[in-house]
């Protein structure tokens, strides 16, 4: 797996969350805009800002992050 380096937290840009290259667009907009039908061509037409990779990076960071699993710690 290439490295995912163009997603980006900084709790000063839109509270922390993931981010596309420090940029106010998070990685669940361009999610949500991708489950809700809209093409890449589409999206990067309505943000000339990103880039196509932007999408695949996006893509990338959501299939890692569902495979990782959540192990709650022990209180004792």
């Amino acid at each position: 797996m290439e490295p995912i380096d163009r997603i980006t937290f900084d709790p000063a840009v839109m509270g922390g969350r993931a981010c596309i290259r420090g940029m106010r667009v998070t990685v669940a907009t361009i999610l949500g805009l991708l489950a809700a039908g809209r093409e890449r061509e589409e999206i990067l037409k309505s943000y000339p800002y990103l880039e196509d990779g932007d999408i695949d990076q996006c893509l990338a960071y959501a299939a890692w992050r569902v495979d990782e699993r959540d192990v709650p710690l022990s209180m004792s």
